[in-house]
């Protein structure tokens, strides 16, 4: 039974961590400077987009009669699209993302990405929720808080993740966050059920760069962050050629399944700033790249 005490002594866990992974992830978004929003193409909606001429089909309903006057061709005016998007990230809290060896793990840039994606696409009017969870996707700050709670709450005791498509919309987008390093199964089958309901996302691979660069050598012990793993050789050097084989082997796995459900792959170390990640997971989203 959880007392008084041990509530008080989450909540002010709680308290302490949420106000600097928001406030480092919305620092992170505000260094891009989104311009005209990523959704701003033709479509249904109130506002003006542009003039473009007409073509075969067209309905005369839809030809502006003022501004073809002023010229030889006729011009249809076009609205901006304004239908949100349902965007649905799931961030790998397994106990391989808390591997690091340097000073941020792979759960930690994972969760700012996550955020920090987060935080432009609810900028942009999206709408942005957590897989697995009772965050489904909504838009508003409120929401960005709830999000923060959970992505900080989150923790798994398996060594290894595996997707959760659970609450993905219907044609929506997903973003998921792992190191995919684990039974690559669980990512088969998250992308078929995605792609069952005609989502599209992102898998955005995380990487430690001791992950990267295998710089092991002689007597080196080997072992899963949750202890179920262990291997211990005298000659670790003499691995990193079938390691960095085995590596290559998932990341062309890994983009072969994405391509064939019409998802993005991308591989980000920690050792990396994380701006360039961030910029080029919220263009995939937002449909330009």
């Amino acid at each position: 039974m959880t007392t008084a005490p041990d509530l008080r002594t989450s909540a002010e866990t709680l308290g302490q961590s949420l106000p600097p992974l928001l406030a480092e992830a919305e620092l992170l978004a505000s260094t891009i400077m989104l311009g005209e929003h990523g959704r701003r193409r033709s479509g249904q909606g109130d506002e003006f987009w542009q003039y473009r001429p007409a073509h075969a089909g067209d309905s005369a309903r839809l030809i502006d009669w003022r501004r073809s006057a002023r010229s030889d061709t006729t011009f249809v005016r076009e609205r901006e699209w304004q239908a949100a998007q349902s965007v649905t990230l799931w961030v790998d809290t397994s106990r391989a993302m808390s591997f690091a060896s340097a000073a941020t793990t792979k759960a930690d840039r994972a969760r700012l990405l996550a955020l920090a994606t987060a935080v432009l696409l609810l900028r942009g009017g999206e709408r942005v929720g957590l897989s697995g969870s009772d965050t489904p996707p909504r838009s508003g700050r409120s929401q960005l808080l709830s999000i923060t709670r959970a992505l900080t709450a989150q923790d798994t005791a398996a060594d290894y993740g595996a997707p959760d498509p659970t609450g993905i919309a219907a044609h929506g987008r997903a973003l998921f966050l792992s190191d995919f390093l684990g039974d690559i199964a669980g990512v088969e089958t998250a992308l078929a059920r995605a792609a069952d309901r005609g989502a599209r996302g992102i898998l955005c691979q995380v990487l430690d760069p001791a992950e990267e660069d295998f710089p092991f050598d002689g007597r080196t012990i080997f072992e899963s962050m949750g202890g179920s793993l262990r291997h211990e050789t005298l000659r670790a050097g003499d691995l990193r050629a079938r390691y960095l084989d085995r590596l290559a082997e998932r990341k062309d796995r890994l983009q072969t399944l994405a391509r064939a459900s019409g998802w993005h792959f991308t591989s980000h170390h920690t050792g990396d700033a994380p701006l360039p990640a961030l910029l080029w997971l919220y263009r995939a989203i937002e449909g330009g790249r």
